[in-house]
């Protein structure tokens, strides 16, 4: 292992001691997977643990919420500037922790400070009070607060160690819950980095508690005891997840898979096209829930892009340098890497065309496979229907738009897509017809993602529930209607027969038929 692979050898034991984790616990090896060498040693929890993390919880719970939403907010925009002081050492944890090439990890730094600054600024209107009209105007007046659910359970993924384990929990931390989060154990040392941060920033420690451990036993137990669930992973981990809320009858919020598309019209800027392609493809080497894995080409243009997105693809250069410069890192895991293998080698062996790519690369490191495009992609190869989550983009050639449309819904996910042209009206009416959460009009993931004030999440089996915007921090509340009646209360009028009170206030709510109401 070289030294750019190692951490700092006191960051370790100086984070181990945010994890819940009683003394003498059992710990577990942090992996790089540039060497797939040591790179740290942390606790594990019990699930005693996890039980201790929500009793603190809630115990903090009630005095965080009685605190302003102003005074909560100011926490986040402290910690929007301590991201961005710190965002060397955190680059250089992500792309540890996740072999991703540093422009990638670069976007976490930004997603995490963009969510910080929305909310921050943000938050007091979305949970202000409004003001609503009551059942009888100028009598009665209603209005909508919105209470804290109390401790939210958050379980993070291991593809963005800093982004996807730490943003989820921010709006539920500013709505006034307390948190407890098990970040995944590939991501655990950036997670811990940033919690650490959020204490320097002023968040009470005991709001927000960590635990470490495998999801089918510690994962489970924190979304188990939760006032609300966030969940971000496989699907079918995430139907059993939503499963096990429902029966107790608790919220539930799951990002879950993707099979996303981008269709290139006849009339698409090809070079700008191709180029988001490229990173739109590829960008963490893949494992991006938002990355293109179908590539839907008019076919009028489909030779003409095809030959500056392979150009482009063929210059993309694969490492493991915590240095920028570098287009691609790597894979996750030995798990990803045969993932992906068995996918390539299964189209090609039932007769697909690898036009790019399609070879693991060992000589950089365990887990490197090659930018792969692959066409002739048909029903019967697993590439087709099921999401590779690695390196991997199928092409497609359509003959106009009804078909594009038709082959982008022809999945049961529905989480991100892409439409490129130049006529933008034409892209939006394109956008609207396809069942998807997000769709970028002439970009393909990152203009969707980075509006931080518009919703993001999937349909279909690409999930439930919202995040950011209002969407993204309501959801972590609850809607209470207190409703004062003014005057005289509802009742029939003394001496007034039911049947004449009656036919009155029909006449009057015909009245106010076209009144406004707001």
């Amino acid at each position: 292992m070289t030294d750019q692979h190692t951490v700092d050898p006191t960051l370790p034991s100086r984070l181990a001691r945010r994890v819940r984790a009683a003394a003498g616990a059992e710990h577990f090896d942090c992996l790089t997977p540039f060497t797939g060498g040591v790179i740290a040693t942390l606790p594990v929890s019990t699930e005693t643990d996890v039980r201790q993390a929500y009793d603190a919880a809630r115990a903090a719970q009630a005095r965080w919420a009685a605190r302003a939403v102003g005074d909560r907010a100011k926490i986040l925009l402290r910690f929007h500037d301590l991201v961005l002081a710190h965002q060397d050492e955190l680059l250089d944890l992500i792309q540890l922790e996740s072999g991703k090439a540093r422009r990638h990890a670069f976007e976490e730094v930004l997603d995490v400070a963009g969510v910080c600054r929305h909310y921050g600024r943000k938050a007091p209107d979305y949970l202000r009070p409004r003001r609503h009209l009551g059942a009888i105007p100028g009598l009665t007046q209603s209005t909508v607060l919105h209470q804290p659910r109390g401790v939210i359970g958050v379980v993070g993924p291991w593809n963005y160690p800093l982004s996807m384990s730490i943003t989820d929990a921010l709006p539920a931390l500013i709505a006034g819950n307390s948190v407890v989060l098990r970040p995944d154990e590939k991501a655990a040392l950036t997670a811990l980095r940033a919690v650490e941060l959020l204490d320097q920033a002023g968040l009470p420690r005991d709001v927000l508690q960590v635990v470490l451990g495998p999801g089918p036993t510690i994962g489970e137990a924190v979304l188990d005891r939760a006032d609300y669930v966030m969940y971000t992973g496989s699907t079918a981990t995430g139907r059993t997840v939503a499963e096990r809320a429902a029966s107790r009858l608790v919220g539930a919020s799951l990002e879950l898979g993707g099979k996303n598309a981008m269709y290139v019209a006849d009339d698409a800027n090809l070079r700008h096209a191709a180029e988001s392609a490229v990173r739109s493809c590829f960008s963490s080497a893949g494992q991006l829930c938002i990355s293109i894995e179908r590539l839907i080409l008019h076919e009028r243009i489909a030779e003409d892009f095809l030959k500056i997105f392979l150009g482009r693809v063929d210059r993309m250069t694969l490492g493991a340098d915590l240095a920028w410069g570098v287009d691609m890192g790597s894979l996750i895991s030995p798990e990803q890497l045969d993932r992906v293998t068995q996918h390539v080698e299964d189209a090609r062996a039932k007769g697909a065309t690898v036009l790019a790519g399609g070879h693991a690369r060992p000589d950089i490191g365990p887990y490197f496979y090659e930018p792969t495009v692959l066409d002739g992609v048909t029903a019967t190869m697993d590439c087709r229907m099921g999401e590779t989550f690695g390196p991997v983009v199928a092409v497609y050639r359509v003959s106009g738009d009804d078909e594009a449309i038709a082959l982008a819904n022809d999945t049961n996910y529905g989480l991100n897509a892409s439409v490129w042209s130049r006529d933008t009206t034409r892209g939006k009416h394109l956008a609207s017809q396809i069942r998807c959460g997000t769709v970028n009009v002439n970009e393909g993931y990152i203009a969707a993602w980075g509006s931080n004030g518009s919703p993001m999440g999937g349909m279909g089996d690409s999930g439930l529930g919202r995040r950011h915007g209002s969407e993204g921090i309501l959801k972590y509340t609850e809607s209470q209607n207190i409703s004062v009646q003014r005057g005289t209360p509802f009742r029939v009028p003394r001496g007034v027969p039911e049947k004449v009170w009656a036919r009155s206030m029909a006449r009057g709510m015909r009245a106010m038929k076209g009144m406004r109401l707001s």
